[in-house]
């Protein structure tokens, strides 16, 4: 019987084959008492289990191929953090003493007790984080209830095998990388989780959050998955079999039909020039950027420098990462953002806590408050900024005066490398990220003191909106197009264009192209984005006509009601 499940797209288009099922990821563990005697016995299983899934954990680590995303290693390297973590390494091996009882139920408990810390997170990509914990202590379990700790082992004609699991950890994403799928679905995950952005990185179909799937879904049952609008068809009929075989086909002819236009400028109908640059993450990505055809990189993700390791990296290795991109762009701009650390995220030498950390110490204010930490990235910046154009990019300023110290603290760095006489960048270009209400409310202070600005929609939206687009219960009422959120963004690119001050868009309305023709009614002239989106933005530019857009661009400026907005937009993109 034919069914439809629906999810949250991750990674485009279309695929097609048969239900490929992976056990279950939740165990169930029983609680039962030990005797005395045998207390440290049980201690001892479960040390030895710990150290096997370390041991798996390397060796996959080791067996990651060249040409895997480098997210693969990354999500690895959190895995073994996490299981070094004394939560879960050494806490279970008290409570096994002290109350007599199972590893199993003792490293549960303190799974709940951490999954609990977690879930008290605001900020979406870190509240996320849970999952790899859960999955983590799956892998535990299965060696001490002698199961097997990968995914099974797949059947033949692999490129036709739909991947179906309750949730899917790294581990097993490298797994699915070497036997080349042709899509996935997961019961968890959201925009943010690591499943999708895997998916998006390696650009394969893929559904995540789709709650029931594998409960539903039978092992070798014809499926389709639609990754472009998160629908997962189950046994269709031959009229929708037949009917997805021709989007697929479309889709794939029009992929091929995109390169051909890799090397065009994106200039509008008109003959307006629109900048498209790329999001990247580590000096690894920048291969991917060169493929997209970007002139620029216009958000470097600092941070990601910093994840994943027990200390911070130093000045020089931070030099080496931010020259290596510099030059690899061959005199293209390169943002890099300052790190936006949370006040959660657990790098020693600057861990703090906070009741609510994303409305609390991080990106910016987390800068300032550790200084030390900030100059040494800014003097690596300053010094790469001698191999090419590199433009500074602060994030989460809602105040004057933080701009007034970021600037000062940048002056201060200029000043150590002038005394040892290493040369920069003079002309450096310092630019704000608009990403609270606040900024966009306030634009004049930053249109006097900083070079540029960027919106990040992404933050901009969930706090003008309070909404968490991650949680199942409201994330039907995150949206773009909410009038408050489309007068801001508005406001602060027609600002800059008055004020002559450069305004880019670096969330993930640059990416989505619905909104390209909205964006450019508003204004916008550069875009920053996945480079997987690059292509097919571009073409949407090029076939814009600016003077028929301002007309229904300000009409949708004015409705108040956000359907009403839907509607208006498609007849912009028509």
């Amino acid at each position: 019987m034919s069914f439809t499940l629906h999810g949250s797209g991750a990674g485009g288009g279309i695929a097609i084959g048969q239900a490929h099922l992976i056990s279950s990821a939740r165990l169930e563990v029983a609680h039962y008492a030990i005797a005395p005697e045998h207390v440290e016995l049980e201690v001892m299983r479960f040390s030895v289990a710990v150290e096997n899934v370390r041991a798996e954990l390397r060796e996959l680590r080791r067996s990651v191929p060249a040409s895997a995303p480098t997210e693969l290693g990354a999500f690895l390297n959190l895995h073994l953090m996490i299981l070094d973590d004394s939560t879960l390494s050494h806490a279970p091996r008290e409570l096994i003493r002290s109350l007599q009882c199972n590893a199993e139920w003792a490293l549960v408990a303190q799974m709940d007790h951490l999954v609990a810390q977690f879930e008290k997170i605001e900020d979406a990509y870190l509240r996320e984080r849970k999952a790899d914990v859960v999955q983590v202590v799956e892998r535990v379990l299965k060696v001490l209830m002698h199961q097997p700790g990968r995914a099974s082992s797949a059947p033949t004609h692999e490129e036709s095998l739909i991947v179906v699991a309750h949730d899917l950890s790294p581990a097993d994403m490298i797994l699915f990388k070497q036997h080349q799928y042709a899509g996935f679905v997961t019961d968890l995950g959201g925009v943010t989780s690591h499943t999708a952005i895997v998916a998006r990185s390696l650009n394969i179909p893929a559904i995540v959050g789709a709650h029931t799937a594998r409960q539903m879904v039978r092992e070798g049952e014809l499926v389709i998955v639609d990754g472009v609008h998160g629908v997962l068809i189950v046994d269709p009929d031959e009229l929708v079999l037949e009917e997805y075989k021709q989007r697929q086909r479309g889709l794939e002819l029009g992929r091929q039909k995109l390169k051909r236009i890799r090397t065009t400028p994106a200039t509008t109908m008109d003959g307006t020039a629109v900048d498209l640059h790329a999001n990247i993450e580590l000096p690894q990505d920048i291969e991917q950027v060169r493929e997209s055809g970007a002139t620029g990189v216009g958000l470097f993700r600092s941070e990601f420098l910093f994840l994943n390791r027990d200390d911070l990296p130093g000045e020089d290795e931070q030099f080496e990462a931010y020259r290596q991109v510099a030059q690899a762009m061959h005199g293209m701009p390169v943002t890099i953002r300052t790190l936006d650390l949370g006040a959660d995220k657990t790098v020693n030498s600057s861990a703090r806590s906070g009741p609510n950390p994303a409305m609390g110490l991080r990106a910016i204010r987390l800068c300032l408050a550790e200084p030390r930490m900030f100059l040494t990235q800014l003097r690596a910046i300053l010094r790469a900024s001698n191999y090419g154009k590199i433009r500074l990019l602060i994030p989460m300023l809602a105040h004057a005066h933080e701009i007034e110290q970021a600037l000062a603290m940048i002056a201060q760095a200029k000043q150590f490398l002038d005394e040892r006489n290493l040369p920069y960048d003079r002309g450096i270009e310092v630019g704000g990220m608009i990403e609270v209400p606040a900024a966009a409310l306030s634009l004049g202070v930053f249109v006097r003191k900083l070079d540029f600005l960027s919106i990040g929609t992404n933050d901009l939206i969930q706090y003008t909106l309070a909404i968490d687009r991650t949680d199942d219960s409201v994330s039907h009422l995150y949206n773009p197009l909410h009038p408050a959120v489309l007068h801001l963004i508005a406001h602060t690119i027609r600002t800059g264009k008055r004020m002559r001050i450069p305004v880019a868009v670096c969330g993930e309305m640059a990416g989505d192209v619905t909104l390209t023709r909205l964006l450019l009614g508003f204004g916008l002239r550069q875009f920053s984005m996945h480079p997987a989106n690059l292509l097919e933005i571009k073409q949407q530019v090029l076939r814009s006509d600016l003077a028929k857009l301002a007309h229904l661009s300000n009409r949708i400026l004015r409705v108040e009601d956000p359907e009403k907005a839907l509607q208006l937009l498609d007849k912009l993109n028509a």
